[in-house]
């Protein structure tokens, strides 16, 4: 029944969730982890695709053994074009499922009588048909190209996402919706350079629309906190950090169901056609898109928001407003003290302070021991039964 309760009181938004009034600790956390993406990038770097580093990529079925043998025969096969120092290949990866499955194992870039050569060697060492080996070169120019190509559209995105809120909402609002789409960025970035992905265009593309699923997010709660914050400093009862919460309460379910609905598609992209089906090519745009889609859910709700009220409460009218409401609470709770005070009896308050020595006062209601000790068996001065009246 309490979990029943807390589900009703959530999707009401009424929940209470105490968010922004812990936003340190939630800023704590997110700094640490932006220090553990960081550090990975450092160490551990990105695991840079084909079309990015350049280079040599074959192509074999998967019916002649295991990834390692392939990789295995492609290593003997470039020892055997004399290659064997300038091509180091990598590991094999296994594209598709059943009949048509392939290996595809990426050497260092290679000239065209180079490729060739290792192919007549694989098919040789392997002993398959000419036409089910092949050779890709690609030049790692056109993944520059692609780099520099998608910086700038991120940079154009950002340009156009901060003139839009602060057109719509405010300076202020724009800043904190901004530094949480930077975070999602950064911590999808350190996730792909910790798993070690393959960085690919399709990557890139990820990487774009996460920003707007994202965005819509922080804008559905930015929306519902200007609507509850309008006019605030006309009253004391409500500081700016506090209709804040409340906005987050009353949009969290919104958030919840909305992330639920779009990490649906994107699990089954990643987890059965990359996983089950062997859709290798999709495994690289479904980790970004579940990983950025889950982080921006996350970020709108605990970052975006105490965010903004951190850089709301440095506003001098906020500021003065928030002390306001905190000095007007104050005051109500000490005159409701010292008119708790007031109302309690002196006799009252005595009591509580100094308790009675025992025996000193009768109870109410109980007659003093001389009188119930009478020997005449009368109740106090009262004639008995047995004697007249005078």
């Amino acid at each position: 029944m309490a979990s029943k309760g807390f589900a009703d009181r959530l999707y009401r938004g009424e929940a209470n969730l105490n968010i922004v009034g812990r936003r340190n600790m939630w800023f704590a956390i997110a700094g640490a982890l932006v220090l553990i993406a960081l550090g990975s990038f450092v160490i551990r770097g990105f695991h840079l695709g084909i079309e990015f580093a350049g280079g040599t990529q074959f192509v074999i079925p998967a019916s002649v053994g295991t990834q390692a043998e392939a990789q295995s025969a492609v290593s003997r096969a470039v020892e055997t074009a004399g290659v064997a120092e300038e091509a180091n290949p990598g590991p094999a990866q296994k594209v598709g499922n059943g009949p048509d499955a392939t290996y595809t194992v990426r050497t260092a870039a290679l000239s065209q009588e180079e490729a060739t050569a290792v192919k007549d060697a694989l098919v040789a060492d392997l002993k398959v048909p000419a036409a089910d080996v092949s050779d890709d070169r690609v030049s790692a120019a056109w993944g520059s190209q692609v780099t520099q190509q998608a910086l700038l559209g991120l940079a154009i995105f950002l340009v156009l996402v901060l003139g839009y809120l602060v057109v719509r909402f405010e300076w202020r609002m724009a800043v904190a919706a901004v530094a949480s789409l930077l975070l999602d960025l950064v911590l999808t970035a350190g996730v792909y350079s910790l798993v070690g992905f393959e960085v690919t265009p399709s990557t890139v593309i990820g990487f774009l629309t996460i920003l707007g699923f994202s965005l819509y997010d922080v804008v559905v709660v930015f929306d519902k906190v200007q609507e509850n914050t309008r006019g605030i400093t006309a009253g004391s009862t409500q500081t700016y950090a506090e209709a804040t919460n409340l906005a987050v309460n009353q949009t969290l379910m919104r958030s919840i169901n909305t992330g639920l609905v779009a990490l649906l598609p994107v699990g089954g992209l990643l987890f059965i056609g990359a996983g089950l089906l062997g859709a290798g090519s999709l495994k690289d745009l479904g980790l970004v898109l579940f990983v950025g889609m889950g982080l921006g859910v996350v970020s709108s709700i605990l970052f975006a928001s105490p965010m903004l009220a951190v850089l709301k409460d440095q506003e001098p009218r906020i500021k003065a407003h928030t002390a306001r409401v905190l000095a007007r609470r104050a005051g109500a709770r000490s005159g409701d003290v010292a008119r708790g005070e007031r109302g309690r009896p002196a006799s009252a308050t005595a009591t509580d302070e100094v308790p009675a020595l025992a025996g000193s006062t009768p109870r109410p209601g109980v007659r003093p021991a001389a009188k119930r000790n009478n020997p005449r068996g009368g109740a106090g001065n009262r004639p008995s039964g047995g004697q007249k009246r005078r």
